[in-house]
């Protein structure tokens, strides 16, 4: 199998789908590499670096499957065909009309987002690997923002106090923000609906906000927490704020798929925040978690700055291209067949569950239950 790895057409993402150690890997197994010029400079790899190891720079649309970091923008679209399979981070359940258009080609689709969270599918899980620099950049340009130290320091002029750091949704994305401010030498507190965020909050040495909600069970969701009813989410609006008031630094990470980003801060919640706190929004992409965010920008109101990134991973391109890479090559890897050809087997569940659309058509549940609805 031909494998094309595409440039980013998407603002201020340099990622890239496949990197040179990843090509190499490839190409002993069997596939051959076309890569398009320029596809990984934004990450720090030269043409050069790719056809070191025996790929080539051409065009990467005149192959069997093209590995992309983003959904397909237009002119992607018009270059697909129905011998042609497109694989990355397609953003299926948010955009789900990207997912239809590509459909209308006749090219089968695979998402990483729709890979079912079972244990042998972690070495694929690209939402994971992502995230989790998302919840490191988070904290760091939270960090640059916030007029004060996170962690504490004596020195000749006395002691300065820790900053006090509160994480809004405890997943992959909220655990290494926790991490990251606690290597930081912040005072951390987090919260989330789900059952087993508690023990995994207190074993980075954050502490666990609790409140009066019932926990989710997330093994019944897919891994995701589920939309609160409309009388719980009340209730938790109310007892976040308390909590929100103390922080220096308040990250928010929460996302349901396929859904707006939960709401966890109120305007009148930023408003009983100190002066000179920060909120960085990781849910900006979907709405924001936070009412006043605004994508992609760094707005002030009430003494808080609030910044509604869009895409933190991307501003670590090497480290995340790197991650995305090696994701990619597992599930490349499980979806070839001896010949190095791909082989989609609708009772493996893995493959039933990355392709979004085949033949001509949405394949997924999800997707299509978005799109009827929309």
């Amino acid at each position: 199998m031909r494998i094309g790895v595409t440039k980013s057409r998407r603002k201020n993402d340099g990622r890239v789908g496949i990197t040179p150690d990843i090509a190499t890997r490839l190409i002993k197994s069997g596939h051959g590499i076309t890569v398009e010029a320029g596809a990984g400079a934004g990450a720090g790899f030269a043409d050069d670096d790719y056809t070191a190891v025996g790929a080539e720079i051409g065009n990467a649309f005149e192959t069997d499957l093209i590995v992309t970091n983003h959904p397909p923008s237009d002119d992607v679209i018009a270059k697909l065909n129905a011998s042609l399979t497109i694989l990355g981070l397609l953003e299926p359940l948010d955009d789900p009309k990207s997912i239809a258009a590509v459909a209308t080609t006749g090219a089968t689709a695979i998402a990483f987002e729709t890979l079912p969270r079972i244990t042998r599918a972690q070495s694929m899980d690209a939402l994971s690997s992502q995230a989790t620099l998302a919840g490191y950049q988070a904290v760091l340009e939270g960090a640059v923002l916030l007029p004060k130290l996170l962690p504490m320091m004596t020195t000749a002029a006395g002691t300065v106090r820790p900053a006090k750091v509160i994480v809004l949704g405890a997943g992959v994305a909220g655990l290494q923000a926790i991490a990251t401010a606690k290597r930081l030498g912040a005072v951390v507190h987090a919260y989330d609906v789900r059952v087993a965020a508690a023990e995994q909050v207190e074993s980075l040495g954050a502490k666990f906000i609790e409140l009066d909600l019932e926990s989710q069970d997330e093994t019944q969701s897919g891994g995701y927490a589920r939309e609160l009813a409309e009388d719980d989410q009340a209730r938790q609006l109310a007892a976040l704020g308390e909590h929100v008031a103390t922080g220096d630094l308040v990250v928010t990470t929460a996302a349901i798929p396929g859904r707006d980003a939960p709401l966890l801060v109120t305007e009148s919640m930023v408003e009983e925040m100190k002066p000179g706190s920060v909120i960085v929004d990781g849910a900006a992409a979907t709405g924001g978690n936070c009412e006043l965010t605004q994508a992609d920008e760094t707005v002030s109101a009430h003494g808080v700055t609030i910044i509604g990134p869009t895409n933190l991973a991307a501003r670590l391109a090497t480290n995340a291209s790197q991650m995305l890479a090696r994701n990619a090559f597992e599930l490349i890897t499980h979806l070839s067949d001896e010949e190095a050809n791909l082989s989609l087997d609708p009772q493996d569940e893995i493959s039933a569950g990355v392709v979004v659309a085949s033949g001509g058509s949405v394949t997924n549940v999800r997707v299509l239950e978005l799109l009827e609805n929309s």
